[in-house]
């Protein structure tokens, strides 16, 4: 039984600005159900840190990163089978604000030291020298926040565990300036090319793809597409150096949260077998939105963080087209500022077909998955995307491009498909105005074939995507750099 200790800066439902969240909620039970002993550790965020059930202090740590007092504690979140650390440093992590950013949006401007706490705490638990009564095989770091464990563990002559770095996205690197480099602790040659030094910063993403063991990503087509320059963000060259470590894990769906037969929210609860409540759901969200209960009328919705990776400006794009086709639109969440002053316009000037939220909701996304007929994520890259996983799960059939882990969860529903019984959603490549609106045309088209629509949407409901099949394989991964560090 490999003892697995997985790192990162959030969680569901305490904190959460992304899938990131869902993940390290979801993967370490099923990891568990696998086999693994695992314990998580994550920072003593106030949401976190006043969640910790029967806490017991594992060790206190002098001034360390900017802090004067660090306690390290073990015990429960609500909710989960997992034992949790978590890192109380109240000057470091106490405060207002999110996990990464103040009230302003700015970053907080001590992120380094923030982070690379969680790191070194990680590596020095993997060396037995904090909980000596649990000392993990496999360190599994998680996206930038959490990537220093992997150049720690290669510094520390005495950590033998194995480390393990997701890279649930490639975008967001923790870069920082190279002046920063003496507050890590670490020798001087890593800062250099051949370790965290990237175009004249210091780069958290760049420690994970350089010191860990293993690689993955969140979905197979994402592992390929970060070896390429269109997708690579400048690091394409360092994981093509390490093409024979890195693998790609689609990520699942936790159906203890995301269900149209047990969801708590909704305003009737359905499924593939009996469908009625999905039209009541989608009533109840038009009357919510303030839209005419036309049921007639095909409802699109976007829940998204509202960016120019996610497409959102190939939907503005479209938006007469959409109208022209007597579509309604909902729109749920928070991003760049113009997309929202455009988005706030178009509602203002459609009031009757589109409505827009701007706010980040979790149970408002779960009411608008259910109601709406099709969900929108025309992304320009997406390591894997869960909005369309719980499209499919709510017969919400996803419109999607053909990226990352949207390519590998989401079958087009063309003519050939839909008669070989595997269309379930609708595809495009190009990530233009044009080829989303032909796509749009296709699924208004298909809408107004309600035998062909409830075929491709039945299809969608029997899609499983489970935690379970990804622990399977995260095992495998494990199991093999194990065995390779021995």
């Amino acid at each position: 039984m490999p003892r697995v200790l997985q790192l990162a800066a959030e969680i569901y439902p305490l904190v959460k600005t992304g899938g990131l969240a869902d993940v390290v909620a979801a993967l370490p039970p099923a990891l568990v159900r696998a086999g693994a002993d695992v314990r998580l550790l994550l920072p003593g965020l106030p949401a976190i840190a006043e969640a910790l059930l029967q806490p017991d202090t594992v060790g206190e740590i002098g001034p360390a990163f900017g802090a004067a007092r660090i306690t390290l504690r073990l015990g429960r979140l609500p909710g989960s089978p997992v034992l949790a650390y978590v890192v109380d440093a109240p000057y470091l992590y106490r405060r207002g604000g999110g996990p990464y950013q103040d009230d302003r949006g700015a970053d907080w401007p001590d992120n380094l030291q923030r982070f690379a706490l969680l790191g070194w705490l990680g590596t020095h638990l993997a060396a037995g020298e904090l909980d000596p009564g649990w000392t993990p095989d496999v360190v599994h770091a998680h996206d930038w926040h959490a990537a220093m464990a992997c150049a720690y563990m290669r510094a520390h002559p005495a950590t033998r565990a194995t480390s393990v770095f997701t890279v649930h996205n490639l975008a967001y690197q923790g870069l920082f300036s190279p002046g920063d480099f003496g507050a890590l602790a670490l020798p001087p040659h890593y800062m250099s090319p051949e370790g965290l030094e990237f175009h004249g910063q210091l780069s958290f993403m760049k420690a994970g793809l350089k010191f860990a063991d293993r690689i993955s990503t969140v979905s197979p087509t994402y592992a390929r597409e970060i070896a390429t320059p269109e997708f690579g963000c400048g690091l394409d060259g360092v994981i093509r150096a390490r093409q024979s470590d890195v693998s790609g894990i689609l990520n699942g769906v936790d159906r203890d949260v995301w269900s149209p037969e047990s969801d708590p929210g909704l305003a009737s609860r359905y499924s593939a077998e009996r469908p009625q409540g999905k039209r009541e759901c989608k009533a109840a969200l038009q009357q919510e939105m303030a839209l005419p209960p036309d049921a007639g009328a095909p409802l699109l919705a976007v829940v998204s963080r509202l960016s120019g990776q996610k497409g959102l400006d190939l939907v503005l794009g479209v938006l007469p087209a959409l109208l022209r086709l007597g579509a309604q639109l909902v729109v749920v969440g928070t991003g760049e500022p113009a997309l929202e002053a455009a988005l706030r316009d178009a509602a203002r000037a459609e009031p009757l077909r589109v409505a827009v939220r701007l706010v980040y909701d979790e149970a408002l996304a779960h009411r608008v998955i259910a109601g709406a007929d099709a969900i929108l994520v025309p992304s320009r890259f997406e390591p894997c995307g869960l909005t369309q996983m719980y499209g499919l799960r709510y017969g919400t059939l996803p419109l999607v491009r053909s990226v990352g882990g949207l390519a590998d969860t989401v079958v087009d529903a063309s003519a050939a498909n839909l008669r070989n019984g595997t269309g379930t959603g609708f595809v495009f490549n190009d990530a233009t105005p044009a080829a989303l609106e032909q796509a749009v045309e296709r699924l208004v088209a298909l809408y107004h074939r309600p035998s062909d629509w409830q075929q491709a949407m039945r299809r969608a409901m029997a899609e499983t995507f489970s935690w379970d099949q990804a622990a399977v394989q995260y095992m495998a991964l494990y199991r093999g750099a194990m065995t390779a560090n021995r």
